[in-house]
């Protein structure tokens, strides 16, 4: 590989809450460095579809606060084959790009893997899903956001909950992992968190629920991970059984959106600069990473291959406390 001189920037994936700030901290790092940046709309789609335009620091002004993303983000299944990867490498080629950025999760990073083994084309990953499941960081960028909305949101439902002593089930994102749910339902005191890693008896929560009942509690709040089950139908075995009323409450995609907390907009003010000097150091194939205090970088190759495991001392944790 020679010289970096002009990259690509990419956000790929869901949004989360911070990508634009990410995107700033790129841009404006790297025209400090004398590189020039070409900002890729829509996702691994507007790469396919040379979907290019160049951007400078006054293009990134007063987006630090806002959320989603402004290079925009669509799903793109034909990334996924050989003949779109080869349609993106020449838009690659056409707009004599050295090197990309890209700014997601783990299947974009996998597209990111994809495209650099094809290719040969520098890549650098900027974790940021709210899922926080990159394996390689302690934390990726939205996933405090995330947290603290759905944190805010089951406050909320509490308060209902005592004045009608009721129950809710309070459904988070995370279709695969449970790193959403088990967050907010430690900090909210959830009487339950139901996470994809753990399956409970569902029987045994029921007879938990009565023995509440009959000592006088007056909520209850149930964290459920959306890939967990169907938590309508777990409301309504709950409800059944334990003889509460129930309600369920899905979260859903207001958990993406909005501004960005402090601790997401340091983060990817961080790994956006990170991603520069990655870059300038000779890394061709790495995400950024956070481990500790400290801003670091782990192999592409090997993030996309491991699987990030939750914590089972914090649901422990979660148990004992609720």
């Amino acid at each position: 590989m020679g010289e970096i001189k002009k990259l690509g920037l990419v956000t790929s994936g869901g949004d989360a809450p911070g990508m634009n700030a990410a995107i700033r901290a790129v841009v404006r790092t790297a025209t400090s460095e004398g590189l020039e940046v070409l900002g890729v709309e829509r996702g691994y789609s507007g790469l396919l579809l040379n979907q290019v335009v160049p951007m400078d620091r006054g293009s990134v002004s007063g987006i630090v606060n806002r959320g989603g993303t402004i290079l925009r983000s669509v799903r793109c299944e034909e990334f996924k084959t050989k003949e779109g990867l080869e349609r993106a490498a020449r838009t690659i080629d056409e707009n004599d790009i050295d090197a990309l950025i890209i700014i997601g999760g783990d299947g974009s990073f996998r597209g990111a893997r994809d495209i650099n083994e094809l290719s040969g084309t520098a890549v650098v990953g900027i974790p940021s899903t709210i899922d926080n499941d990159v394996w390689g960081t302690d934390e990726t960028i939205g996933f405090d956001s995330a947290v603290n909305v759905a944190v805010r949101a089951t406050d909320n439902l509490r308060d209902t909950a005592y004045s009608h002593e009721r129950m809710f089930l309070v459904e988070v994102m995370g279709r695969r992992r449970g790193f959403i749910a088990l967050q907010v339902g430690l900090c909210t005191g959830a009487e339950y968190t139901l996470i994809p890693e753990v399956k409970e008896d569902l029987h045994e929560i029921a007879q938990d629920l009565r023995e509440m009942g009959a000592k006088g509690k007056r909520s209850i709040i149930i964290i459920v991970s959306e890939g967990y089950g169907d938590s309508r139908e777990i409301a309504s075995y709950l409800s059944r059984e334990s003889g509460i009323e129930t309600r369920v409450s899905v979260l859903g995609h207001i958990q993406r959106g909005g501004s960005p907390t402090a601790r997401c907009r340091q983060l990817a003010a961080m790994f956006g600069a990170k991603s520069i000097e990655a870059l300038l150091q000779g890394e061709r194939a790495c995400i950024v990473s956070l481990h500790g205090d400290e801003i670091g970088f782990v192999p592409l190759g090997e993030s996309v291959a491991r699987q990030r495991e939750i914590d089972l001392e914090l649901y422990r944790l979660c148990r004992r406390l609720s």
